[in-house]
């Protein structure tokens, strides 16, 4: 099979097209063809190794794949040769989406919802899922109540207004002017430029997908009692800052789960939760993805073709 593999950390060139051995599904995995890949934030920092381990070399990266299931493993029964499946298997363990056939465990992939292309689909799991969890597994999200997301048109921030958008929140965005109409188009009620972020103000959650000097600035913006949720991780003075205060503090690790996938299948195929694909490159164009996805300017999302 192809596949766009490394053979060593670097920049995006060090990202080429080999011939790999088709993998065979272990019990209760299912070999999956591949028919596209999404391409996220973490596929680039790991291939600069700022990010996951890579245990061992050509390593095979990306996580969010869509395709059909080309042979099961021993034991596996939850999806049939042929059905359309997509997910975000193995994370943060290499998972091999960029390839043309990837093994994953069946209970990490779920069947890819109506009305979705591959493309869409692969678009989905990890911002998907990040979303979610940010927004009501840590957030707490109701109707309601007020939403500030940071980076409103980017890979997850996009699927975070929608999501917030549809549980019944006013969601204020961030975004440069050229992404503002986008952003309102989501279901944002008001959509502000980066630098007045402090005019908002009394928000009940704020989500925060950069990390840094970011989630501390957000802190002045969140009423008393309410809480910042960062995708960046926890750093030493992230949760005593939020107590000065007196906000609660997230941290978000995405993790597969099908199931919180088969909840958002009803509104994926109702149209009421949809990708942004900006641009879809080819297997063999896989550095150009991940040099245009770090330049930090993408409205939505990158995805491989392979189909």
């Amino acid at each position: 099979m192809r596949a766009a593999v490394i053979d060593g950390f670097g920049t995006p060139d060090t990202l080429h097209l080999a011939d790999l051995p088709v993998p065979r599904p272990g019990p209760g995995e299912v070999l999956v063809e591949v028919a596209a890949a999404g391409v996220n934030a973490i596929d680039w920092a790991s291939r600069a190794g700022r990010a996951v381990g890579v245990p061992s070399f050509p390593a095979v990266l990306g996580w969010d794949l869509a395709g059909t299931v080309a042979a099961t493993g021993p034991g596996a029964g939850r999806f049939a040769v042929g059905d359309a499946v997509y997910g975000m298997p193995r994370f943060p363990a290499l998972a091999g989406a960029y390839a043309e056939y990837a093994v994953a465990p069946e209970t990490e992939l779920a069947a890819v919802p109506g009305g979705l292309t591959m493309v869409e689909a692969a678009a989905v799991p990890m911002p998907a899922l990040t979303a979610w969890q940010t927004l009501f597994e840590l957030g707490g999200l109701t109707a309601g109540q007020r939403v500030l997301v940071a980076g409103a048109a980017g890979g997850v921030g996009h699927i975070v207004v929608q999501l917030a958008a549809d549980a019944g929140a006013e969601v204020i965005g961030t975004a440069s002017a050229r992404n503002r109409d986008f952003v309102l188009s989501l279901g944002a009620k008001e959509v502000v430029a980066h630098d007045m972020v402090r005019e908002v103000g009394n928000v009940d959650l704020a989500v925060d997908p950069m990390g840094g000097a970011e989630y501390f600035r957000m802190l002045d913006v969140v009423r008393p009692g309410g809480i910042v949720v960062t995708l960046k991780g926890e750093g030493p003075q992230h949760r005593r800052a939020a107590q000065e205060h007196r906000v609660r503090a997230g941290f978000t690790y995405v993790q597969p789960d099908s199931g919180v996938l088969d909840r958002l299948a009803p509104l994926l195929a109702e149209g009421r939760l949809r990708p942004h694909v900006e641009r879809v490159f080819p297997l063999g164009e896989a550095a150009q993805a991940h040099e245009l996805g770090e330049q930090g300017h993408v409205r939505g999302r990158l995805v491989l073709d392979l189909s």
